[in-house]
């Protein structure tokens, strides 16, 4: 009997295939569109081979018997026995990019076979918002690629542990706040270095910049005092029951001071006994 399951849902085109997929190639069981009320089934079934996986449940509005307030009342349900650790992950995406990925694909969208497909986006969206407002954690894949998907989950999923999962993010304004962000803090009051010629080609990987960051007057007391809070709040998300964190640094393009500002906090958090990934958002692939 598994003791670790995690429903995946979000809307269509969102990435949830992917996802599986990764969740497949890390060592879990996973099935896909089974009919809830099927679940309970499933899970009286003996485990195949020496050793029992985790489970990824994939669930979405194309799935039989689909309600997401039965859903969550199974969920509940499975919590309350106290034998298994169930969670629930929700993937998003923004309303514009999902239509450019159904006009890419050619692909129909599953509530509107026989309508514009920002018709079935709508409705799913409305559909699905009490799975997102229930979710343990939010991944939204607007503007991410498939690889940086499946770097995130191996980030998230890959390793044992009851601890809590810790995501440091930078961005750009410019392409709007990261929706699954649950800190969110703006270095645009820092100089920036977009207006130096010699350090607008860099980024903030790169050490010129870093030097520039840092020699802004305001750059330690802020660092000291936001590295403090966030060093105050994750013990106390975590006693909440809160798995996962996000925190996101943004400046005006992404690509500068926002990036530094989240290696510089990611080593930190580090010394500090925590276990951060990192993510700059919209810098380019290497």
């Amino acid at each position: 009997m598994t003791d670790r399951i995690l429903l995946v849902t979000g809307l269509a085109g969102a990435g949830k295939t992917t996802a599986l997929k990764t969740f497949e190639d890390l060592g879990w069981e996973v099935v896909d569109n089974l009919p809830i009320r099927l679940l309970d089934r499933l899970l009286a079934m003996p485990a195949a081979g020496e050793a029992d996986r985790p489970l990824a449940f994939g669930i979405d509005s194309r799935t039989r018997d689909f309600e997401p307030v039965r859903i969550l009342r199974q969920i509940e349900s499975l919590r309350r026995t106290g034998e298994r650790v169930v969670e629930l992950l929700f993937l998003d995406c923004g309303a514009a990019e999902l239509e450019r990925r159904f006009s890419e694909t050619r692909r129909r969208h599953p509530l509107a076979l026989e309508r514009p497909v920002t018709d079935g986006i709508l409705r799913e969206h409305e559909l699905l918002d009490p799975l997102r407002d229930a979710a343990d954690m939010v991944i939204d894949t607007t503007g991410t690629t498939t690889n940086r998907l499946q770097q995130t989950l191996r980030d998230r999923f890959g390793g044992a542990g009851d601890g809590l999962t810790l995501s440091i993010q930078s961005f750009g304004f410019a392409r709007g706040v990261p929706r699954n962000a649950d800190l969110v803090f703006d270095m645009r009051f820092l100089r920036n270095p977009h207006w130096d010629p010699d350090l607008r080609p860099l980024t903030g990987l790169d050490s010129g910049v870093g030097d520039f960051v840092r020699a802004d007057p305001a750059y330690e007391a802020a660092f000291d005092r936001i590295g403090g809070l966030i060093e105050l709040l994750l013990p106390r998300y975590h006693a909440e029951g809160k798995s996962y964190v996000t925190v996101a640094f943004g400046c005006t393009g992404g690509r500068h001071r926002s990036v530094h500002f989240a290696e510089a906090m990611a080593k930190r958090l580090r010394d500090s006994g925590f276990s951060p990934t990192i993510l700059h958002r919209d810098l380019p692939p290497e």
